[in-house]
């Protein structure tokens, strides 16, 4: 039982650590991601980081925009509750507007960064 708790704890405060990092990373005080690496070099910094933006990614992957994972687990959960498939149409049309959302997500990072890396001297 106390290996339980112990193992808990430590879960608890990694995911904590982790929701933190996430947190610094999308906040725009950090700004672009090679911002976060450290300048000298560190194995453990290095892929502490990369793992960070690996969780940063999966994450993102599950939100529920039509064009990701998220977007077909909530259109599989619509066919589970309904019991029947969203119409051929309104998938295409999903589609289009969840990639759209995603290419403005895109020029808006990118965006950000340039305008930073010109005007944030």
């Amino acid at each position: 039982v106390f290996f339980f708790f112990v193992t808990l704890e430590i879960k608890r405060e990694f995911i904590q650590g982790e929701l933190s990092s996430i947190k610094q990373a999308i906040l725009p005080i950090v700004g672009a991601i090679g911002g976060m690496f450290p300048d000298a070099w560190n194995w453990q910094a290095f892929w502490h980081t990369t793992a960070l933006i690996s969780i940063i990614l999966a994450f993102m992957n599950i939100l529920p925009i039509p064009a990701l994972d998220g977007g077909h687990v909530m259109f599989l959960l619509y066919e589970m509750i309904t019991g029947r498939k969203p119409n051929e149409k309104f998938m295409e049309y999903a589609q289009m507007v969840g990639f759209f959302i995603l290419i403005a997500l895109v020029l808006y990072a990118n965006g950000n960064d340039i305008y930073r890396a010109i005007f944030d001297k």
